[in-house]
Parts: C-alpha cells; structure tokens; sequence
C-alpha cells in the first residue's frame, strides 16, 4: 500500500453514525422494510484531525445525512450506479438491482428487490423500460445464470431490458449481446421519439476471447423501438479510433474502447471517457457519432473514466480512475494532481470545437493507506450562473465543489465515513452520488443507500429544478441566466 505521509489538518464536524444492521433477506421480488433512523448528535467541539476511526461520520456543516438502507441478501453484493424517475430511486448492484420509494427523502422505503447477477449492472431508465450492463461473462442471458469464461463461445455478456411499469414487479423481457460485454451504457433519446439508443461501452479485448477480439476501438449502439422495445438489436458499431487510441504507457491505460460516455442530447454533444483518451463527439446523428475533438493527459491521468458537461456546454470535467477504484490514491503521496478531476474548457462550433485544459480538482483531505480513495461518479447541481457539481470518491466519500472558475476549482461542502477498516485495506465507499430534485443520493458499495441534505445559500436556486427522470449520463439541461 501507499504509505501516508505527515498529513494536512483540517476541521471536522463529527455526525453520529447510522446504526447499522441487518433486514431481513427478500426473495427474488419483494418489498422491503423503511429507512434506518440516522439520529442527529449535537456538534461536538472542532478537532484538529485528519482521518475519521472506524465508520465514524465526518462532514461539513453544510451537508448532512438523513437517511441510510443498508444492503441486504440477496442483494448484499456490491452496490453502483443509480437512476431515478418520478418518487423511485433504481440503484444497481453486482447481484441485481434495488427499487427504492424517495417519496420521502428522509425515509425511503424498497419497492422491489431482483436478483439478477451480472456485474456491473450499470442502470438506466426510461418510461416503462429499465437497462442493466452486465460485463462478466456468463453461462447465459438469464437472471438464473453462473459466471462461466469468455474464452467459451457460448458465453453471453451485455445488456438486460426489464419491464418496470409495476415497480413492484420489475419483468425481465429482452437481451442484447455486444461485443466485449457492456462495462457502461449511456441512454441517448432518438429525435423523432420513437426510439432510444443505449450507447454501450465496453473495453479489454483478448485473442482468447471470441466475443471480444482486439482491436476493439468501438461502442455497440442499440436501438430499442419504444413502441416494441422486444425488438432491441445492435444496429451500429462504430469505430472512434480508426488510427489507434493511446498505445499506453508505464503510468496510462491503453485505449482499447471506452469506459463510459455522457451525453447532451440538447447540444448533441457526447464526451467519451475512453481509458487512454478524452473525446468530444457530434451526436447529431445519434446511429453515427462522430469524434471532432481528443485530448490526453499522459503525465497525470491512468485511466479516463467518466465525462460531465457544465450546464452551458462550454466545459467538461474527465475523471482519472488511479488504481481501478481500489487502491489508496487520496494522500500526500499521490498528490492532487492524480486519481482526479480534469477541467477542459470547450471552444469553438462545429467540427472545430476543441477541448483546452485548466486544471485539476481533487479532494482536499488525505485518507488512510486503509482507504480505497479516488475520483468516480458525480453530477451537475442544477444552480443558477454557477457550475457545481456533486461527487463520490470511494471512501473519500462525496464532495460538493464548483469549478466557475474553470482554474480555480474550490470545494464547498464534503461528508465521509471513516475507514471500513484501521488494519487492512477493505474496499467500499460511495460509487454515484448524485442530485436529484432537492436531495443528494448516494449508492454506498458496502453500507448501502444514502440520502444527504445540502444547505448552503450557493446551491439553493437548485431547489427550484424538478426532474420527472434522471439518467445522469444522460445529462438535462436546465435553465440559466
């Protein structure tokens, strides 16, 4: 592990910790049990400190928990990316996915629980249809399915359609095999209304594998017909590197497809985090993207992993996954400049837009060698004339910060558990935290759901922007000055 040196101070708020414990196990669809109680304590005396003990909560007074669920079997795998529409939050986990009620932000209460294994679960939703990724290979397309090698042909990866007009009874009705599986999947709303598309990002090809074969510089584009979406089907892979990604380095990941991609259908603008490269891409025709625009950063970045537009379009912040989400990268021994947040600024029109480097953003607090820590899932508080966002960073927990100032990014409000563990390394946090319609949700990997309350008079015109549904990689657009 990375060894912590002699770390910077700062003060903490100390939060009383949820109690934690265990809900009774669901069957493969059931109905859950209500929100843990998060007892507020009265604020103890600042502390000079550095590192929360042991699941000890640590926040700035401006942003509180309010709610926790945690996991349960047979969901009790690892938890990642969330969706919502209307009062339901859809949270996916490795062994299936969770429907909550946020009817009440402070009690959210489980819909439904399916069991259906096939990590990531990546999650995306839209009307009466909900998507999940699956990139571990499988025996096959069913929920009932074991892990079973790619270098065997009949195996299956990639992306599950369910029927959730009875949130309730979520109806498993379609599959979709890619190639290389699907790691990510953004949704892409067609411009005539009749169709979606699912954007499906997947990487690290093999000779060995049959489905997954090198060079592999694609994305799968799927079209799902609304009116029969039974009829989903690959109709498009395009190349985004027909001259070769990033060949890799000793410090950077090789570009052998992407990570994941964020689109703004207002703008018909998509940038792609493509693990070695950053591209911007012209979406005007949503069945053949274009890349006008790619940038690489081969002194600081390992593995560019996520995209988010500012509000305007005329920014965009890429993500540096040091470590794969499983290492210690927030210390002084990494330094801020890795395992971050990279801010382009984008200018230009057309096929001339191009993307300007400005600067890094990382959380300005060092976490234990214990701690896996590093820049992952966020997105844009819809506020008025400024751009903010809302992150999670593992067990760096979630940072609220702005970047108007596209040098100057400053952090304005952070909450974060302690360590899972003072003596081993143990991986967790939050893998999404994101802002929807008033409140900060976040999909804790071990601890489970949480609801976060933000109070700070620079955030507080977010309040007046509703979303009927929100699929974060498929940003909105809200209005301005």
């Amino acid at each position: 592990m990375i060894r912590l040196h002699k770390p910077r101070l700062r003060q903490l708020r100390i939060v009383a910790l949820a109690t934690t414990g265990l809900l009774v196990a669901s069957a493969l669809v059931a109905p859950a049990s209500n929100a843990q109680t998060v007892p507020q304590a009265a604020p103890a005396p600042a502390l000079t400190n550095t590192i929360p003990g042991v699941d000890e909560i640590v926040s700035s007074p401006n942003l509180r928990q309010i709610a926790n669920v945690p996991k349960v079997a047979p969901l009790d795998a690892t938890n990642s990316d969330i969706a919502f529409q209307g009062k339901y939050a859809f949270a996916g986990n490795y062994n299936g996915f969770v429907i909550y009620d946020i009817s009440r932000p402070s009690a959210p209460t489980v819909k439904a629980r399916v069991l259906c294994p096939g990590s990531q679960n990546d999650i995306s939703v839209h009307g009466d249809l909900l998507f999940l990724s699956t990139d571990s290979s499988r025996s096959d397309d069913s929920c009932n399915s074991t892990a079973q090698g790619a270098d065997v042909k009949g195996s299956w990866e990639g992306i599950k359609v369910f029927d959730i007009k009875d949130k309730a009874n979520p109806r498993y009705i379609k599959s979709v095999e890619t190639a290389c599986g699907s790691h990510t999947h953004t949704l892409v709303p067609g411009k005539d209304r009749k169709a979606i598309y699912l954007y499906v990002s997947s990487y690290s090809p093999r000779a060995e594998f049959p489905d997954c074969q090198p060079p592999h510089d694609s994305i799968s584009i799927i079209k799902v017909p609304l009116k029969k979406p039974t009829d989903a089907a690959v109709i498009a892979a395009p190349n985004l590197f027909p001259d070769g990604g990033f060949p890799g380095s000793e410090t950077g990941s090789a570009t052998t497809g992407c990570h994941d991609i964020t689109v703004y259908p207002a703008k018909d603008l998509a940038a792609g985090a493509c693990m070695g490269d950053g591209i911007l891409l012209d979406i005007k025709n949503r069945e053949a993207p274009r890349v006008i625009n790619r940038v690489r950063d081969e002194v600081n970045f390992a593995f560019w992993h996520s995209a988010t537009f500012n509000n305007a379009g005329t920014k965009v912040i890429f993500t540096d996954e040091l470590g794969g989400g499983g290492a210690a990268t927030c210390n002084e021994a990494v330094g801020p400049n890795r395992g971050a947040d990279a801010i382009y600024d984008i200018s230009g029109r057309g096929n001339a837009r191009k993307m300007t480097f400005r600067s890094y953003y990382k959380i300005p607090r060092a976490n234990a060698d214990t701690e896996n820590c590093v820049a992952h899932n966020g997105s844009l508080i819809p506020v008025l004339g400024k751009d903010i966002m809302v992150q999670a960073w593992y067990q760096g927990g979630i940072s609220v910060w702005d970047f108007t100032d596209s040098a100057n990014p400053k952090e304005i409000a952070f909450w974060e558990r302690g360590p899972l563990s003072a003596d081993r390394p143990v991986g967790g946090g939050t893998w999404s935290a994101y802002y929807y319609n008033g409140h900060i949700y976040s999909n804790d990997m071990v601890k489970g759901l949480d609801v976060l309350e933000l109070n700070d008079w620079r955030t507080w015109t977010a309040k007046l922007t509703r979303y009927q549904e929100l699929n974060v990689q498929t940003q909105p657009s809200y209005l301005g000055w």
